[in-house]
């Protein structure tokens, strides 16, 4: 005959009623590591920013991070020197960069400045902003980073005396960079293949992706589809400075320079506004001794029509 052996049952009791096991489930409820754990792992906003930042400037760590970041007491002969300094280190740590204020004395000499990161300040507040439908996103965030720079008169160079290095918001990663505007610029050379490029009637498009290649990627060009486009805009704006008519006879008189058969002539009535425009070049003259064509534009057409 078979019974249940006493010893199994002692030890089923001592499971459920053993005063070890109770006490280390009151520990185990009351635990302060656990509640430390819950504080942990509601971490703020702040030390998250940090830490990311912390990690994006891991991916940006040599050995000559030091002769890009600014120390109190470097000193540059110009303010450009500074300036091109603190660009050259806001575009390695992914930040944009602006210049905030400067003081100068009666001989109109800057004797002290601050250059600040873009999301130095908060916006102030616009009493028109009831009347505004859609509103511009906020996007500084009052960031302390900065460096200050005064002038020493007794060497005559410019020195560092301030320097914040913290940020209060995320930084950019390397990839992105080139995105920012403190980084972005137009070089002369550039400007000149813009523009033989559309003196050629090539699209800007084909132009932009033609000198990305030719630079390795649209990161080593140094500026974007958009800077193009408003080059060439302003460009046009400017050569369009003397009005329509102006630039008309500028046209035409660079034309004459370049071929001497070119002419030209301009009438005008007793107010001295233009009323008849002419002009002819070789190959126009020579099909009009063949054919006696000539062409007439009229800028007038269907603006007097009968009300």
């Amino acid at each position: 005959m078979s019974t249940a052996q006493p010893t199994v049952a002692m030890d089923a009791d001592e499971q459920l009623e053993s005063p070890t096991t109770a006490k280390d489930a009151d520990e185990h409820r009351t635990s302060p590591t656990v509640a430390m754990d819950a504080d942990e792992h509601r971490t703020s906003i702040t030390e998250a920013t940090r830490m990311s930042n912390d990690f994006v400037a891991a991916q940006r760590t040599s050995n000559k991070d030091d002769e890009w970041k600014p120390q109190v007491g470097l000193l540059f002969n110009t303010l450009e020197e500074a300036w091109k300094l603190w660009n050259g280190y806001g575009g390695k740590n992914g930040f944009n960069v602006r210049k905030q204020y400067f003081n100068k004395n009666k001989d109109g000499m800057i004797l002290t400045t601050r250059y600040v990161c873009s999301k130095e300040g908060i916006r102030k507040p616009d009493k028109r902003d009831c009347l505004t439908t859609n509103h511009r996103l906020e996007t500084r965030t009052n960031c302390p980073a900065r460096i200050g720079l005064k002038y020493m008169k007794e060497i005559g160079k410019y020195q560092i005396h301030d320097v914040v290095d913290e940020h209060n918001h995320y930084l950019h990663l390397p990839e992105t960079t080139h995105m920012l505007k403190s980084q972005r610029k137009l070089s002369q050379v550039q400007a000149q293949e813009i523009d033989l490029a559309d003196d050629s009637v090539i699209k800007q498009r084909a132009v932009f992706e033609l000198m990305s290649r030719q630079v390795g990627g649209r990161e080593s060009l140094g500026y974007t589809r958009l800077d193009q486009k408003n080059y060439l805009r302003g460009k046009r704006l400017r050569n369009m400075a003397y009005g329509e008519a102006g630039s008309l006879l500028r046209h035409f008189q660079q034309k004459h320079i370049e071929n001497p058969s070119f002419y030209h002539g301009v009438q005008l009535d007793v107010d001295e506004q233009i009323t008849n425009i002419f002009w002819a070049d070789a190959r126009m003259i020579m099909d009009y001794e063949y054919f006696g064509d000539v062409v007439s534009l009229d800028t007038t057409y269907r603006k007097h029509l009968p009300q």
